[in-house]
């Protein structure tokens, strides 16, 4: 499959022929795999403190003549603390069981609980490959809920790459045909959930993933436009081309970007 390279004015200058990576067939499952993967093995382990919950007297003996006792008084089992007493009588409130004010949890998290997930390397390249092939597939890429230029797909010349400042960068999408798609993802979303009172109260949405070749000026530039990210070959995942495991992220290449995925995932 040959795709048209463009320079920074849109203009066409040559035209390149994808490898065979970008032929997979685009499966879902294993991206989904991959990705569930990737996610898993990020996770921070959390738990409560085994002593949470139980950090109060609540012995109540069932035995006749222990004076500080339920036998005869009619109570249930529940654990109990007490509050008050006057010679043998007491006061009692329910405490350290799961069904009472401030007891423990009956099944809390424990924090040496594993999250780490295993995927074959085979397996895992395979998905990356998958993945690619969805990037260069435009009827995905519109279906992931991108906003795309007619030419698309095409592949960028390497002179991309020594791009130095973010207001360049900006121009060149605009210049690409991408404005509409840098307008989507400029749209805020609050989070639903207590994710907004731990200092992460917006959603920012997806946009475009440049690839190039090496560390460069562009990763500085790129940096702060809002969905954009830019990643090199070597650090390609199924997370980065499918973001939440929905294949078909609207990916920039470089030319010298392509020919190194050509030699990177050969499985």
């Amino acid at each position: 499959m040959k795709i048209p390279v463009v320079d920074k004015t849109k203009k066409e200058v040559s035209k390149k022929e994808l490898p065979t990576q970008f032929d997979e067939p685009v499966r879902n499952d294993l991206i989904y795999r991959a990705v569930m993967t990737i996610q898993a093995n990020d996770r921070q382990p959390y738990g409560s403190d085994p002593e949470a919950g139980m950090k109060v007297s609540a012995k109540l003996s069932r035995r006749r003549r222990n004076y500080r006792g339920s036998y005869g008084q009619g109570m249930a089992r529940t654990p109990r603390k007490v509050i008050s007493r006057r010679g043998t009588r007491f006061n009692f409130t329910g405490a350290l069981a799961p069904n009472t004010v401030g007891g423990r949890r009956a099944h809390a998290p424990k924090a040496d609980r594993i999250w780490d997930k295993k995927l074959n390397t085979k397996e895992r390249k395979k998905a990356v490959c998958s993945a690619l092939a969805a990037t260069v597939d435009k009827d995905i890429v519109t279906k992931r809920g991108h906003l795309l230029p007619k030419e698309f797909p095409f592949i960028l010349s390497n002179d991309i790459e020594s791009i130095a400042k973010t207001k360049d960068v900006i121009e060149l999408l605009f210049a690409l045909g991408f404005k509409d798609e840098l307008d989507r993802t400029k749209e805020k979303i609050k989070r639903a959930g207590k994710g907004k009172n731990r200092s992460r109260p917006y959603k920012v949405k997806k946009s475009v993933l440049f690839v190039v070749s090496k560390k460069c000026a562009l990763h500085k530039a790129a940096a702060n436009v809002s969905g954009v990210d830019i990643v090199t070959p070597d650090h390609l995942s199924a997370e980065l081309l499918a973001p939440g495991a929905n294949p078909g992220r609207l990916t920039l290449y470089t030319e010298a970007a392509i020919d190194a995925i050509s030699k990177q995932f050969n499985y």
